[in-house]
């Protein structure tokens, strides 16, 4: 058995010889290991405690264990343990929605989003056809606000003479509907394509490239390895105030 609750007082006490223990004239003994729960269990107390942790000498013993003065020995060997080198655990990680809008891969905090859907039908607003917000969309009865993220970031612009797959074979192979939740403030984006959660290390996040800062996407908190891309992450925030700004 090695459930005594001397077995769990550290090893430098553990080994300290019970005959050199006094206390006037009560020498330290260990009974619980001759004929307590340890032992051949013979003493006439143990049907009355049920187990050597629920004996008053026992505990006495453990108390002046405990209690005795420290050697040199005792202090080199703490000192030695204490000033051992701990074992960090392993950083944080960030966890981030991967989603593509054209070229481009961008991703926002997970705790920002509520849903990720199939398209929706989009009913259009007055005056309101060539801007940010595209309308409004049912979602499982609750009318949201639709806006165009590639318009708010500048990147319709920026995309339009890149070449790869034609824009409405992507949409019909990778169409999604982010719902967003960020403060209360809920909006709905059409994204090309959705990767899902990735987390990675903030030591991984770099300061976005000039030409990244100079093409609109002030909303850029930073840019993280993802495969072979750059992924450019939003800063949650300054999106949805400049998203709020084209809403009024």
């Amino acid at each position: 058995m090695n459930d005594s609750p001397l077995n769990s007082i550290p090893p430098v006490i553990a080994g300290f010889t019970l005959a050199d223990a006094k206390d006037g004239q009560n020498e330290l003994t260990d009974c619980w290991n001759r004929i307590g729960a340890r032992g051949n269990q013979t003493c006439r107390e143990l049907p009355r405690y049920i187990h050597c942790h629920n004996c008053p000498v026992h505990a006495a013993a453990a108390e002046r264990a405990l209690d005795r003065p420290f050697d040199a020995e005792d202090r080199r060997t703490w000192t030695a343990h204490y000033a051992r080198k701990q074992k960090l655990g392993s950083p944080a990680r960030t966890s981030a929605l991967l989603f593509r809008l054209g070229p481009e891969w961008l991703a926002l905090p997970t705790a920002a989003f509520q849903e990720i859907a199939e398209p929706r039908r989009l009913h259009s607003l007055p005056h309101r056809r060539q801007g940010v917000i595209l309308g409004i969309i049912n979602v499982r009865g609750e009318l949201l606000v639709c806006a165009s993220l590639a318009r708010l970031l500048g990147l319709d612009a920026a995309s339009s003479g890149t070449a790869g797959p034609p824009a409405k074979q992507l949409r019909a192979m990778f169409d999604r509907l982010l719902v967003a939740d960020w403060n209360g403030q809920r909006f709905a984006f059409p994204v090309d394509e959705v990767h899902g959660v990735h987390r990675f290390l903030q030591a991984d996040l770099r300061e976005p490239p000039a030409i990244v800062t100079r093409s609109g996407l002030t909303c850029t908190r930073g840019i993280f390895p993802w495969r072979h891309f750059a992924v450019g992450l939003l800063e949650t925030d300054a999106v949805f105030a400049l998203l709020n700004r084209n809403l009024a």
